[in-house]
Formats: C-alpha cells, sequence, structure tokens
C-alpha cells in the first residue's frame, strides 16, 4: 500500500528550482533570439542580398568599434554626461513640482497646463529657438529635462495622491504636521510610483539627448553620438553610424537596468510589486 501511494504522489521540486530555471531562460531566450538575427544578417550582406556599402554586414560594424573608438568613445562621454545631467535636472524638477502640487490645489491649477504644454512640446521645434538665446550645453539640458521630467513629475504626483486616508486620518488624529505626514507617510507611499517614474525618465533621457543634439547640429554641436550617426553616413562611414547606434542601444540597457536594480532594492522588502511570490 505505501509503494502504491509513494507511486501516486507527484514528484517533489526542490526548492528554487522553478524560479532559477525561469530565470535561466529569461536571460538566454533573449539572447538566442539575438544571435539567430545576427546571423541572417550576416548571411545576407555575405549572400549579397543587402547593399553592404548601406547595410554593412554585423563582423563590420563590431570592426568599426576599435577602428573608430577615437571618433565614438569621447562622443559616448559626451551623450551620457548630457544624459546623466538632465536626467538629474528632471528627476529633481520632477519631484519638487509633484510635491508642490500636492501640497496646494492652488498652485496645481495654476502650473500644471504649463507642465502639460512642455511635455507635448516637440523637442526638435524648441532647440532652434533657445539655440539662438543660450549656449549649446544649455539648451542641451534644457531639451533633456524637457523630455524626462514630466514621467517623474505624474507618477510622483499620483503616488503623493495615492496614500491611504486611513493613515492620514491617523496622523491628522495624532496632529502631525503637513511636513511630517509628508516625510513619514506620503513619500513613503508615493516611492513605488515614484520609481516607475524613473525608470521612464533614464530611457528618455537619453533619447532626449540625441534629439537635442540632431537639433543643435546646424549650430555646431560637438562630439555626441547623435551628431556622430547625423554625420557619418554624409562620408559613407555607415558602419561607424551603426556602431554608434548599438552604442547607444546598450546604454539605454545599462540605464534601465541599473535604475531597476536601485527600484529592487528599494522595494523588495515590503512593497507587493517587488515581494517574490510563488502566486
Amino acid at each position: 500500500m505505501s509503494a502504491i501511494t509513494s507511486a501516486s504522489e507527484p514528484a517533489q521540486t526542490p526548492p528554487g528550482a522553478s524560479g532559477s530555471s525561469s530565470t535561466l531562460l529569461k536571460w538566454l531566450l533573449p539572447l538566442a533570439f539575438l544571435v539567430v538575427i545576427i546571423a541572417i544578417w550576416e548571411y545576407c550582406v555575405d549572400a549579397g542580398l543587402t547593399p553592404q556599402k548601406v547595410v554593412p554586414a554585423p563582423s563590420e560594424i563590431w570592426a568599426a568599434f576599435f577602428r573608430d573608438w577615437n571618433t565614438l568613445g569621447p562622443a559616448w562621454l559626451f551623450t551620457l554626461e548630457v544624459t546623466v545631467e538632465g536626467f538629474l535636472l528632471a528627476v529633481i524638477g520632477g519631484v519638487a513640482l509633484a510635491i508642490l502640487f500636492s501640497m496646494s490645489r492652488l498652485v496645481e491649477y495654476t502650473l500644471y497646463p504649463y507642465a502639460i504644454i512642455l511635455q507635448v512640446t516637440p523637442v526638435l521645434a524648441i532647440a532652434p529657438l533657445l539655440l539662438v538665446i543660450l549656449s549649446q550645453s544649455t539648451v542641451l539640458l534644457i531639451c533633456v529635462w524637457l523630455v524626462a521630467f514630466f514621467p517623474v513629475l505624474a507618477n510622483t504626483l499620483i503616488g503623493l495622491r495615492s496614500t491611504d486616508h486611513n493613515l492620514l486620518n491617523l496622523f491628522e488624529l495624532y496632529r502631525a504636521s503637513s511636513w511630517q505626514k509628508l516625510w513619514v507617510l506620503r513619500l513613503r507611499s508615493a516611492l513605488p510610483y515614484f520609481l516607475g517614474g524613473v525608470r521612464i525618465a533614464g530611457g528618455l533621457s537619453l533619447i532626449g539627448a540625441v534629439v537635442a543634439e540632431l537639433a543643435t547640429g546646424a549650430g555646431g554641436a560637438r562630439g555626441g553620438l547623435g551628431f556622430v550617426i547625423y554625420l557619418a553616413p554624409r562620408y559613407f562611414a555607415y558602419p561607424r553610424a551603426y556602431a554608434a547606434l548599438v552604442l547607444l542601444s546598450l546604454t539605454g540597457i545599462v540605464i534601465f537596468l541599473l535604475l531597476s536594480f536601485v527600484s529592487h532594492l528599494l522595494l523588495h522588502k515590503w512593497h507587493e510589486s517587488a515581494l517574490k511570490r510563488e502566486n
């Protein structure tokens, strides 16, 4: 009887085995797909199915990383510097405005429409106008800030407004000040929303930096990867342009992974969105 019972029982999966295999698949499947795409791309170029001068092979793009690194390296550092500085300004400005709006409806009604106007104004349209009155470096930072600050503002404001009203009533019962409610309760409640906005703003900051470089290129933009992508095809240096594009993509991936890691560190011990559960 015991033998029959033991045979009918399902095999027990070791703890963590399912999670580890899922994590492995999460990394292996995209890498395998990328390898297939690169192999097909390389074959099409070698077989003459694509114009090699305009669409270089992946091996040629890889070679361009080393051959043109004296150009790509400084350009990447310039774009990264603009991205990080604009991103930090967007985070500071977005959080400050969100706190201000949450504490005063009058201020929100006055300024929020202008925040929306700044969000929907195309950077390509406003950058040449700003370049007439401001320096190139200032225009680049303003463009990155314009693109990236609204997700931080909107998400943080939603988080501040999503605070549990029962907890707010408890704080009021104990006569907590507005700053105590903000610092102890509202900001903690808004943290997951803020981090979601920050992850969006990180990628938008890189996009804003590249777009700003393209928009200010006629005014003598120097060094950025966006300007390299704009200029390289004019000299038929297509591998360099593709290498700059790949470098931008890798930079965006790294930014997203870093911000996701920071979000996990801040949330994994207490927030539902980061807790590991089996169901």
